[in-house]
């Protein structure tokens, strides 16, 4: 019997979830910035490359921009013509702060899901493949 290939979003909501990209467990993270080297489950490297989390690193940079320049957006259209500068100044800064920090953990996992993606395992890289774990 065939297995089934997860699907491209399968494997990013996974990684969004902050789960293996590969076996899908969770709890791969020690405390709130300490992740794993491996997966517990199909010992999967997260680190596949040196230097591969510039890539979380980045993404995490695009989403609080853009989460920024959406709260200072539609704060400036909802409150024309009497825009408040302060308030909404303070907004963004707690954003710009606090959501770099939420979304760590995840922008680690789904950027490992997004380089698993556009570079697949390869030999003994995992106990698991993308679509189960490897018979013996």
């Amino acid at each position: 019997m065939a297995k089934r290939r997860r699907s491209i979003l399968a494997v990013l909501w996974t990684g969004l979830a902050r789960g293996c990209p590969v076996c899908e467990r969770r709890g791969l993270f020690e405390h709130w910035l300490t992740m794993a080297e491996r997966c517990p489950r199909c010992e999967f490297r997260f680190e596949r490359r040196e230097g591969q989390f510039i890539g979380a690193v980045g993404m995490n940079t695009v989403v609080t921009f853009a989460a920024v320049l959406g709260v200072l957006i539609i704060g400036m259209i909802l409150t024309l013509p009497d825009i408040p500068v302060v308030e909404l100044t303070t907004v963004t800064l707690v954003i710009s702060i606090a959501l770099p920090i939420a979304f760590y953990p995840s922008s680690k996992t789904l950027w490992g899901g997004i380089d698993l993606l556009l570079s697949p395992l390869e030999p003994g890289e995992s106990t698991w493949t993308v679509e189960g774990p490897i018979e013996q």
